[in-house]
């Protein structure tokens, strides 16, 4: 069922002389890419003040989250004298 079925005369395969448009196409090498100490400078000094100011909001929205747990508690025991 599962057999592959044959042809009784085999035709040969067809003869192929390669030509020059077969050939892969040579490459050139990459450019260098040349990177600055001064970029290399500006990017870890920006990112280092990016952290901080993602740290200085994460520590700012706790201290807030903080506060408000705080005053809604003490608001809570005044309405209930």
């Amino acid at each position: 069922m599962f057999l592959p079925k044959y042809p009784d005369s085999p035709t040969p395969p067809p003869a192929h002389t390669p030509t020059v448009a077969d050939q892969v196409p040579a490459r050139r090498p990459a450019p260098q890419i040349s990177v600055s100490t001064g970029a290399v400078a500006v990017v870890l000094v920006g990112s280092v003040v990016l952290t901080a100011l993602l740290a200085a909001v994460a520590v700012t929205a706790v201290s807030v989250t903080v506060a408000a747990v705080v005053l809604r508690s003490m608001l809570r025991d005044q309405h209930r004298r």
